[in-house]
């Protein structure tokens, strides 16, 4: 079973202003994902505000996650770091802890050639002696692979996948096509960035990395069903609910407006961390509006 297919699904990490995780409030982040039929969980993903950790915070995470998760639904743990033996040490950690797959992204403060983000990938994939997926986040990282970066990567023992952002001109098809004729049959090309995942499902793209499962599982399985099955009529008419929310997620930034959903669905209360600002109150309200209307929406 390839791991990396259907709708995965990433949970906010909420910690206190200190970075002390939340275990409680993550826990409740993780039933909701399992009880709403996601495919898979994207633990300590960029939704997870990885980078903001501390490894044992880390280590936290992914205990309240095996504890809470079991074998219910497939974990996947992102594992990206500054430095390479501090990412394979997380690739360790997630392995021991019992995780079933890696994300890696290639973190950095200064600017990679693609020789080094290769050798980063081919020692964590052997430390972490799990598949691995290949976390494309240009607009975090500022490191864009290219394909054939990624056609090379591919032939790494575990590389199984990748992770894209979402393409120029909206070119699905395109994109697609071009990274498998790159890569192995069987490698797995999802997208992220929720606001394409339609067109992406659509188009035949294996897996949605998705930021509103973490909170809404239930309504993004309610949108990946149709786009997989290439259900045209029905997946627009999904999307079209949660047009208001993707509109905000492109003006605020997805990681902001979900940290502002946990309170607005009466989860808890929860800040982003630091320097990261929370929504103002005027936003707040943009989103309570957006909200309201996917609910009124998709529970008709």
């Amino acid at each position: 079973m390839n791991l990396f297919n259907g709708l995965m699904a990433f949970p906010l990490t909420p910690t206190d202003d200190e970075g002390s995780l939340n275990c409680d409030l993550l826990a409740v982040f993780l039933e909701r994902i399992v009880a709403g039929g996601a495919d898979c969980i994207g633990l300590l993903g960029s939704t997870g505000g990885y980078a903001y950790l501390t490894r044992k915070e880390r280590k936290r995470a992914l205990r309240v996650a095996v504890e809470c998760v079991g074998a219910q639904t497939p974990l996947i743990v992102g594992v990206g770091a500054l430095r390479t033996d501090m990412a394979e040490d997380l690739a360790r950690d997630a392995n021991k802890a019992g995780a079933n797959g890696l994300l890696l992204a290639p973190a950095s403060y200064l600017p990679l050639t693609d020789e080094e983000v290769f050798r980063h990938f081919e020692a964590v994939a052997a430390a972490g002696d799990l598949p691995i997926c290949i976390y494309n986040n240009p607009t975090t990282t500022r490191f864009d692979f290219s394909k054939d970066l990624i056609a090379r990567l591919a032939k790494i023992p575990n590389v199984v996948a990748a992770k894209m952002p979402l393409p120029a001109g909206d070119d699905y098809v395109g994109n697609l096509r071009n990274l498998q004729a790159a890569t192995p049959a069987g490698f797995s090309i999802g997208y992220s960035g929720d606001w394409g995942a339609k067109d992406a499902l659509l188009a035949g793209g294996a897996c949605w990395y998705s930021v509103i499962a973490g909170l809404l599982p239930e309504y993004a399985l309610a949108l990946t069903r149709p786009a997989q099955n290439g259900e045209l009529a029905e997946a627009e008419r999904i999307n079209l609910a949660f047009e208001p929310l993707w509109k905000l997620f492109r003006e605020f930034g997805s990681f902001r407006a979900m940290y502002t959903l946990v309170e607005l669905l009466g989860l808890g209360r929860v800040s982003p961390p630091r320097p990261i600002l929370p929504l103002s109150e005027a936003n707040r309200g943009r989103l309570a509006t957006a909200l309201t209307h996917l609910h009124v929406a998709l529970e008709k």
